[in-house]
C-alpha cells in the first residue's frame, strides 16, 4: 500500500523547488498550490530558513498609528482630539509627538477654522485609505477559473434569484437586482453555463416618479441590448409620505432577468447549491429539502 506521505519521498528535491519559488517572491500559499503540498508541517520544513518576501510582510500597526498621530498633531490637534480620532492612549501619543512644537493658543474663530481643515484632511485620508483597501482586495482576487465562477454564480443566484417553494412551485430562473456589477456577474455566469442569450427576457422595475426612459436605456446598454426589446416596465406606485433615499439622477431601479425554458437549469442550480453546502459546511451529511 502506498504510504500517505509517499509523494514527499524526494524531500530534498521538493525542498529545492520550494526554496527556488520562495526566492522568486512567491508566498507560502502560492508555493503550496504550485507544489501540491497540503501538509503545513512539511511546508514549514521545506521553507526552513528562507525569509518571507518583503511584499508579504505586514507593516507594524504601532508605526502606522504613530505616523497618523504626528500628522494630526502638526494639524494643531490636542491630545484629546488625537485620542478620539485614533483610539490610542494619551501616554502613547505623548511619546510619539513630544518632539513636535506645541500648538499655539488660538481664538475660538481660529480654532473652528483649523478644526474644520483638520476634519477635512481626516475625511480625505480616510477616503484614500478606504479606496486603497478596496484596490488591494480586488487585486487579491486575480483571475477566476471556470470552476470558481461556477460556484460564485451559484451562490449569487441562491442569494438573489427566485427560488422554488413547496407552497409555490417556481422552477424557473429569474434574477432581480439594482447593482450593475451583480447583473454583469450573473450574465457572465449564464454565458459560462452555455445559456443562449436569446432565451433571456429583460424588463425594468422602478418607481413611477423616476426617469423611466433613462433607466431603460441604462440597463439596455449594460446588457448589450435595445430598450425596445425589453418587456413592459413595471412601475411601483409613488407614496409621497415615504422618505426614500434612491431619488437621485443615478437611481435606475432594478433589472429583472428571466430565462425562458429554464426548469432543468433551475433544478441543476439548486443541486449545485446543496452540493456546495455539503462540501463546505456539513461534511457530506446533508440531505437537501425537496
Amino acid at each position: 500500500m502506498r504510504s500517505k506521505n509517499s509523494k514527499y519521498s524526494d524531500f530534498e528535491g521538493l525542498r529545492a523547488q520550494a526554496v527556488a519559488l520562495r526566492r522568486e517572491g512567491l508566498s507560502r500559499r502560492q508555493i503550496r498550490d504550485r507544489l501540491f503540498v497540503d501538509n503545513n508541517d512539511i511546508l514549514n520544513r521545506l521553507l526552513d530558513g528562507e525569509p518571507a518576501p518583503e511584499w508579504t510582510k505586514r507593516p507594524n500597526a504601532k508605526d502606522d498609528l504613530r505616523a497618523k498621530a504626528r500628522e494630526l498633531r502638526l494639524q494643531g490637534m490636542t491630545y484629546d482630539r488625537i485620542q478620539l480620532e485614533l483610539g490610542c492612549s494619551k501616554s502613547s501619543i505623548s511619546l510619539w509627538v513630544r518632539d513636535l512644537p506645541k500648538p499655539p493658543r488660538r481664538t475660538r474663530e481660529d480654532a473652528s477654522a483649523i478644526a474644520k481643515r483638520g476634519w477635512e484632511a481626516t475625511l480625505q485620508r480616510r477616503e484614500t485609505e478606504r479606496q486603497e483597501t478596496k484596490r488591494a482586495a480586488a487585486e487579491d482576487i486575480g483571475t477566476l477559473s471556470d470552476r470558481e465562477l461556477m460556484m460564485v454564480g451559484t451562490a449569487l443566484y441562491w442569494a438573489e434569484g427566485t427560488k422554488d417553494k413547496p407552497h409555490a412551485r417556481r422552477e424557473s430562473v429569474a434574477f432581480v437586482n439594482s447593482d450593475p456589477s451583480m447583473i454583469q456577474v450573473f450574465l457572465a455566469w449564464l454565458d459560462l453555463l452555455g445559456v443562449d442569450r436569446g432565451l433571456l427576457h429583460f424588463r425594468v422595475l422602478i418607481h413611477e416618479s423616476a426617469d423611466v426612459t433613462a433607466a431603460e436605456q441604462h440597463w439596455a446598454a449594460l446588457v448589450g441590448s435595445d430598450a425596445s426589446s425589453f418587456g413592459r416596465t413595471t412601475l411601483k406606485k409613488h407614496n409621497a409620505k415615504t422618505v426614500r433615499k434612491n431619488v437621485g439622477s443615478d437611481y435606475r431601479g432594478c433589472l429583472v432577468i428571466q430565462v425562458r425554458k429554464s426548469a432543468d437549469l433551475y433544478r441543476r442550480i439548486e443541486g449545485w447549491w446543496y452540493g456546495i453546502v455539503e462540501a463546505s459546511v456539513l461534511g457530506g451529511e446533508y440531505s437537501s429539502p425537496g
